[in-house]
């Protein structure tokens, strides 16, 4: 599903990442663990091709997103990647189905479509009852439920998640940790994880340890 070879990327003089290489099948979830300033978050950002890298070949799907024009990027990122970052990032105007639905609106299709989309997706996340509450209103937790929503709505080929759990307490933590394998097991998604936290890297199928840009 992911292929990274000889992925490389400096700022400046500083090299964050020294050829990083990465294959990830579908269905697979994998997390990536390591100190601060490791390059997990650059690494991240550009898997899911809001970076681009300084060297090396990314595929996802078979494609590579590098060669696609603006336009195809951005298409290509809305309907086939997933993101869910540690502090939410929802609309504070929007509310929770609103803030779900973007993608799918973004992608073209109508609001009608679009709701119609959104609203499984919070009923089985269990917020279907807080979907006309902005997030001011909604706890850490249901903030980020209604981002995995979100992440969910165009069927994404992978899903990428930044300290996802990072945020929370540590019963949210532990729902949402375990809602990713029910949603790996129910829609055969695929994810790759950078996380702090011990037990969802021990969950995941394979945890990679990077250090100094590239994996142990």
């Amino acid at each position: 599903m992911l292929v990274a070879k000889d992925i490389q990327k400096a700022y400046g003089e500083l090299p964050i990442l020294k050829g990083v290489n990465l294959e990830v099948g579908k269905g697979e979830i994998v997390s990536i663990v390591g100190s601060s300033g490791a390059g997990k978050t650059t690494l991240l950002q550009i898997l899911g091709t809001l970076d681009k890298p300084d060297a090396g070949i990314l595929e996802i799907g078979g494609v590579n997103p590098f060669k696609l024009s603006q336009k195809e990027l951005a298409n290509f990122r809305n309907t086939s990647l997933g993101f869910i970052f540690q502090f939410h990032q929802l609309l504070p105007e929007f509310t929770a189905i609103e803030n779900a639905m973007l993608p799918a609106l973004i992608g073209g299709k109508s609001k009608k479509e679009a709701e119609q989309l959104a609203l499984p997706l919070l009923e089985r996340l269990g917020i279907a009852s807080r979907k006309t509450h902005k997030p001011s209103e909604l706890s850490g937790g249901e903030q980020q439920r209604v981002a995995v929503c979100r992440a969910l709505i165009n069927n994404p080929k992978v899903i990428f998640a930044d300290e996802p759990s990072g945020n929370l307490d540590t019963k949210n933590a532990k729902e949402l940790h375990e809602l990713f394998f029910q949603l790996r097991d129910e829609f055969n998604q695929t994810f790759v994880i950078v996380t702090h936290n011990e037990e969802l890297a021990h969950m995941a199928d394979r945890s990679l340890v990077m250090r100094d840009g590239r994996f142990l």
